[in-house]
């Protein structure tokens, strides 16, 4: 498996990867080519891709907003899950905020993916119970 930064190229791959990722990932308008484009001028090295054998198979975005890091939308193809793709993922994403002196990474879950929600209490992410998601679309 490669870990790799996202390019502009990878978009049909990775747009897939999120339509067929099942209930945890929700495109909406910010997840179009030209939206993910303006991603590319800020932290575009935490924009990754896992490939096996030249295959597009695992994606995540992540952010840093100069105090926290932040997750989007990690998927990995369904033949390939529980191979290590995510951790791989989360391992590389979670080492160059790390590097930029993130102290605290967030994340957003859909309170039904059982099994994204496993992974990322495998890996110390915590329930933030005291504090309730707001959003919205501008």
């Amino acid at each position: 498996m490669r870990i790799r930064e996202f390019a502009i190229d990878d978009y049909d791959a990775v747009y897939a990867l999120w339509r067929d990722a099942g209930e945890g990932v929700r495109l909406r308008p910010s997840d179009e080519r030209a939206e993910i484009a303006k991603k590319l001028t800020r932290d575009p090295d935490l924009f990754l891709v896992a490939e096996i054998d030249g295959t597009l198979v695992g994606v995540i975005i992540g952010a840093w907003d100069g105090r926290r890091g932040w997750l989007h939308h990690l998927a990995v193809h369904s033949d390939c899950r529980r191979q290590g793709v995510a951790s791989a993922l989360l391992d590389e994403v979670e080492r160059r905020l790390a590097a930029r002196g993130c102290l605290k990474v967030n994340l957003l879950v859909h309170r039904d993916s059982a099994g994204a929600r496993c992974l990322y209490e495998q890996r110390g992410y915590e329930v933030m119970t005291p504090y309730v998601a707001m959003g919205k679309e501008l």
